[in-house]
């Protein structure tokens, strides 16, 4: 198999898909995409991606090129032949809470980041509100853990791999705490412990890395937390 190509930058959405290629064991190589210098606006990438996001995942022997970390997760169980549901049931709590991450988490959390650590202004309303509808996010995961091991059943997968990083960027960026959500806190320990997610979190940081190439005098800019 020829080792497929990761696109990525040190975000939640970047540490989803190199979480997800650990624990499954694909080989592939790291294309390091500098958003914070503009690296996701060049030509080069926006061929790959039109929507300026990462991460991408290229497949060569596919032919294949895949964006969106929820079809990048599925695409990579697939691919791998790991952490599919095995019924149609549990297919769908996969797919319900693979969305349920992508439109609510990870957009809270990455309004709260811009507001809170972005913007020249920190505006307490707007800062107060997405901290609120996070704990409010927060505990509805935690009751759905107060019954199951995982997010989506008893199984560890793609849920808790899409959901991971965007919890663990609350407690370590933004400020917010499990203090209230002990069984998101049980779940969050669990899934940190994994070896394939802490080498997950290290993609990207090591050396020996190809960078895609940033336009002089690039904005900074938050595409594809």
């Amino acid at each position: 198999m020829t080792p497929l190509k990761l696109y990525t930058y040190q975000t939640p959405n970047g540490h989803k898909a190199s979480i997800m290629l650990e624990e499954t064991g694909l080989a592939y190589d790291v294309h390091v995409v500098d958003i914070e210098a503009g690296a996701q606006k060049t030509p080069a990438f926006l061929a790959l991606n039109p929507n300026n996001k990462i991460p991408v995942i290229v497949d060569p022997d596919e032919g294949q090129t895949v964006v969106e970390t929820g079809a990048i997760l599925h695409y990579l169980a697939e691919r791998s032949g790991m952490f599919l549901p095995a019924s149609d049931a549990e297919r769908y709590q996969v797919l319900s809470w693979t969305l349920f991450q992508a439109a609510h988490i990870g957009p809270t959390l990455g309004q709260l980041w811009n507001y809170k650590i972005f913007a020249p202004e920190k505006l307490p309303y707007v800062i107060g509100r997405f901290e609120t509808e996070a704990n409010r996010l927060f505990r509805v995961l935690d009751g759905v853990l107060a019954r199951h091991a995982h997010i989506a059943g008893e199984a560890y997968g793609i849920a808790d791999v899409m959901t991971w990083p965007w919890i663990h960027a609350g407690l370590t960026k933004l400020g917010l705490t499990l203090d209230e959500t002990q069984n998101l806190a049980r779940w969050y320990g669990a899934v940190g412990a994994r070896p394939a997610v802490q080498r997950g979190l290290l993609v990207s940081r090591l050396p020996g890395h190809a960078a895609v190439a940033a336009p002089a005098q690039a904005a900074i800019s938050q595409g594809g937390l």
